[in-house]
């Protein structure tokens, strides 16, 4: 028996087809029973007359059927089939998920979630947003490269570390690639990865998650600006990927297609300087020097419609390893916010390339040099300016998905009170 998919229907008007997936909806009258049946593709509804094995079918029961497609218009996708044969492959338990639909309990049975249709197109979505960031990369010629998950040393704070047990001895689970990352530029000059990051950030805020996917690219004879650049070329192609590839889950997920595909580069940009003029301007108060709140970041992109770059933010609240600016209490960074929500998305900035200057910023943050050698490295043999930034794919899908939060934007979300299923 040859099977199509449900997404093929529509060609096959007239004609008897087999199909096989599950069982999405059912509902039982007299003489007819009506199923709903889903694949990966899409679902269509069955007309079961005559059919025993119908009936005994229950919710998420895994079938086989066949029949022939016809159109009608009062069928949910707008096709029908006419079942001739109906064959229960895996018959089903009572399905847990019913009118209880409150999220903590939806993640409690996150594993039966993903069947969900709203599910199912994020996780499509996801696998698109993947996709375009590969692609972006390797056509701009980056070459992929794979760092540890286990570090030695902190990368953006000792206090967000999940330390880890190791033979003995103890180690962390990686905040990022960034510092393994500038080892390769003076081999590679252009590199990128997709990999997991961990952060042990005790907040339960919708922004956040204890394990996440990241984005990072490196680049040799490179500034602070061709790492914005970059940046905006990346989020514009995978707004524009998605919203030629995923037209039909955007739409499920009732996110207008329009607004993704109007995020293309350039986008505004403005200081950190500016970005305190504007907030106290609109009421906030705030201090320069201070970092940038969720509050004052949303603040600031209601005033744009396109992501919004964030630049010269106050040494003092940026990381060792970002390059002082000619004002040293500034440093050559920048952040990308997604308007509307105001999520962070990408964090990056030029490297600071000479290590008396890294050193002892290591040494104000209480570092112990030893355990950053290696690292440091990387300046004692050939150093040169370059620059990088992380891209939080969650919050992208997030913003791109238009989600409450970002535990939806990722299969198995794991947070503070969350690490199971």
């Amino acid at each position: 028996m040859v099977f199509v998919k449900v997404v093929d229907v529509s060609k096959l008007v007239g004609k008897t087809a087999s199909l096989r997936g599950w069982i999405y909806r059912k509902r039982d009258q007299k003489k007819l029973v009506f199923i709903v049946l889903r694949d990966s593709t899409g679902i269509i509804q069955l007309a079961c007359k005559g059919i025993p094995e119908a009936s005994k079918a229950t919710l998420e029961s895994s079938i086989e059927v066949s029949g022939k497609i016809k159109k009608d218009d009062r069928a949910p996708t707008g096709f029908e089939m006419q079942v001739d044969k109906l064959k229960i492959i895996g018959l089903a338990e009572r399905f847990p998920i019913g009118r209880d639909l409150s999220e903590e309990f939806l993640l409690d049975v996150r594993h039966l979630w993903l069947r969900s249709r709203k599910m199912t197109a994020i996780m499509k979505v996801r696998s698109t947003v993947f996709g375009a960031i590969h692609e972006f990369f390797r056509a701009k010629k980056y070459y992929e490269i794979q760092p540890p998950i286990l570090s030695p040393v902190a990368c953006e704070g000792a206090t967000d570390l999940f330390e880890v047990p190791y033979f003995g001895k103890k180690t962390y689970l990686s905040q990022s690639w960034q510092l393994y990352a500038e080892q390769f530029i003076q081999t590679l000059e252009k590199c990128y990865c997709i990999i997991p990051a961990f952060r042990a950030e005790k907040s339960s805020t919708s922004r956040h998650l204890s394990e996440y996917w990241t984005a990072e690219f490196e680049e040799a004879w490179a500034d602070m600006d061709k790492g914005i650049k970059i940046g905006e070329e990346l989020i514009s192609f995978v707004c524009q990927r998605v919203a030629r590839d995923c037209q039909e889950e955007l739409k499920l997920l009732e996110r207008d297609v329009k607004e993704v595909k109007s995020i293309k580069a350039p986008f505004p940009r403005i200081t950190y300087d500016e970005a305190v003029k504007i907030l106290k301007k609109d009421g906030k108060d705030i201090k320069w020097g201070k970092d940038l709140r969720t509050l004052e970041e949303r603040q600031l992109v209601s005033h744009y419609k396109k992501p919004l770059i964030v630049t010269h933010y106050p040494t003092a609240v940026k990381a060792f390893y970002m390059k002082l600016d000619k004002d040293p209490k500034k440093v050559l960074a920048f952040d990308m916010l997604l308007p509307g929500s105001g999520d962070e998305v990408i964090g990056g900035a030029q490297r600071e390339e000479d290590i008396s200057s890294v050193a002892s910023r290591l040494k104000k943050s209480g570092e112990d040099l030893k355990s950053y050698d290696w690292y440091l490295d990387s300046r004692r043999f050939g150093a040169v300016p370059h620059v990088g930034f992380g891209l939080g794919i969650e919050r992208l899908i997030k913003w791109i998905c238009g989600l409450p939060s970002l535990k939806e934007a990722i299969p198995f979300p794991r947070t503070m009170t969350r690490m199971r299923p």
